[in-house]
């Protein structure tokens, strides 16, 4: 099994790069710049396109699109909320994702049974509409959005797309209070991740394996 990680430098995505490698797996890690991980950055298609020579002609069984950023967190209604950010959180969080599912779809193809998941947050629900984090909030709609339309286009060559809130966890994004850990988190979407199939193509899930509103 090859699992192919973005944003896994840090957090969820160096613990799942760890967690499937530990179960044997093939992982091909990958971040903007970190040691141990394969140059990769989501926001530059050339960079994109880079990764995907290298790959080849491998497949690629599952597609975690980790990578994400929160970049107004505590910003003010009244002076925050910067263009730039905006820009800046929707080329990772979005525009990324799709570069990156885009470019790897040959090698996804070569999979006999090949999985995306995207790794988005409730906070993109419609459901939870508490204010506050209004470009991280956004954002990680319009990744849910991306992820059930790409659901519906792909569903027809075989590739499933699983959409989930890996829940509130304490990591550089999740700060110290939140609710679970990594190890928590990831034991639990690994388990989510096992269970995609073509059949369930695009869920919105929770990492405990709830169903979650659109």
């Amino acid at each position: 099994m090859h699992v192919l990680i973005t944003g896994a430098n840090r957090g969820i995505g160096a613990e799942l790069a760890a967690a499937y490698r530990a179960r044997g797996a093939e992982v091909t890690a990958t971040a903007r710049d970190a040691a141990g991980c394969l140059a990769l950055d989501v926001t530059d298609p050339v960079s994109v396109k880079v990764l995907a020579d290298k790959m080849g002609d491998r497949a690629v069984d599952l597609l975690i699109c980790n990578a994400g950023v929160y970049l107004d967190k505590g910003q003010s209604l009244e002076d925050g909320f910067a263009p730039e950010l905006w820009a800046a959180t929707f080329a990772v969080n979005v525009t990324g994702v799709f570069l990156t599912v885009q470019a790897l779809l040959p090698n996804l193809a070569r999979s006999a049974a090949p999985k995306i998941a995207i790794v988005a947050s409730q906070m993109g629900s419609s459901t939870r509409n508490t204010g506050g984090s209004y470009i991280y909030r956004a954002s990680k709609a319009a990744a849910i959005n991306l992820g059930r339309n790409l659901a519906t286009d792909l569903a027809p060559r075989g590739i499933a797309v699983g959409i989930y809130h890996p829940g509130w966890v304490r990591t550089d994004m999740g700060g110290t209070g939140a609710d679970i850990g990594t190890d928590e988190a990831v034991a639990g979407l690994v388990e989510r991740f096992a269970a995609l199939a073509v059949a369930t193509t695009g869920c919105f899930e929770t990492w405990d394996g709830r169903a979650h509103a659109f």
